[in-house]
């Protein structure tokens, strides 16, 4: 009788291995189309920009001479390459606050039960993220430029004597840039702590309301702790995106005016594809790249300790 059951517990044990094997097998086939594209489009260029890198090689001709770390020590002396190191950091710090503040305003103003329009209001905030950024700095252009209209806007109502070239003048045109980005891409940014905003019950709130609190302390006491999570992952989302960024300043100031908007995508699209600089030159393109893609690791690194260090001390 012993046997009996232990045969049946062994057949059993590996009709389960069977079922979870074949599981584990289809879901891999489900992935293999996912992780052959991301071989492709991702791994393969990750892995041929360290090759070339390594090359004087322009990318146009099949000769190539290799170089070794000379590509990397040429970008570390270039004085150009840290201006526009600076400017990737400065363009960061102008766009996250607003896109962390301004949009989780927004979002609990909206996440408001009983507002009348709140759908209309988040489709209006939210429109500009599905416009291709391309085209909207090309009309940027128009309405930013010395003779747009932001320009006439202003002057009528007297709160400017004369117009001023947002994008001409490199006093100005950092902030534009950074002020048109901030619209365009406000409405992720609003979803996503409205995503967070739904997922805290509201018990809580009701408790809070039996036990009188004001609408401050219920935002600083029960919304904000429990949106830190998801706060974290925005951040950091935003952090690697601004850093990257290349078509919207791309298409409205190439990163003039004398270098004031070039940030490190700029000038990487300027060696690797255009002649602005003579002959392209992917490989120090490739090393320029590498260099800061580094740089974007280490913060991102430092980020996820200090936000399990917070967590930690938060379990403690």
């Amino acid at each position: 009788m012993k046997e009996i059951i232990q045969t049946k517990s062994k057949v059993k044990i590996s009709s389960k291995k069977k079922t979870k094997w074949k599981t584990e097998l289809w879901c891999w086939v489900f992935l293999l189309p996912t992780l052959v594209l991301f071989a492709m489009f991702q791994g393969w260029p990750i892995v041929a920009s360290w090759y070339y890198a390594t090359l004087d090689w322009s990318g146009l001709t099949p000769d190539s001479t290799f170089v070794g770390m000379d590509n990397f020590i040429n970008v570390a002396k270039d004085p150009y390459f840290w201006n526009a190191f600076k400017n990737s950091f400065i363009f960061m710090l102008g766009t996250i606050p607003f896109h962390l503040f301004l949009a989780l305003v927004l979002a609990v103003i909206l996440h408001k039960p009983g507002l009348k329009a709140a759908n209309l209001f988040r489709t209006f905030i939210f429109l500009p993220v599905v416009t291709t950024t391309s085209i909207v700095g090309i009309i940027m252009v128009f309405i930013w430029g010395s003779d747009g209209s932001i320009n006439d806007t202003l002057v009528k109502i007297g709160f400017l004597d004369q117009s001023i070239n947002w994008l001409g003048d490199a006093k100005w045109s950092m902030f534009t840039v950074i002020l048109v980005s901030v619209w365009k891409n406000l409405g992720v940014n609003l979803i996503y702590w409205l995503a967070g905003l739904q997922s805290i019950p509201q018990e809580l709130y009701e408790a809070a309301d039996v036990d009188g609190a004001t609408g401050f302390r219920k935002f600083f006491h029960i919304t904000v702790p429990l949106l830190i999570p998801i706060g974290t992952i925005i951040l950091l989302l935003n952090v690697v995106n601004s850093l990257k960024a290349f078509d919207l300043i791309k298409t409205m100031t190439n990163g003039g005016p004398f270098f004031a908007t070039d940030v490190v995508s700029t000038y990487i699209y300027r060696y690797a594809f255009t002649s602005e600089m003579g002959l392209p030159q992917l490989g120090y393109a490739s090393a320029a790249g590498l260099f800061f893609a580094v740089t974007i690791v280490i913060i991102a690194v430092i980020q996820a300790v200090v936000t399990n260090r917070i967590k930690g001390g938060r379990n403690i």
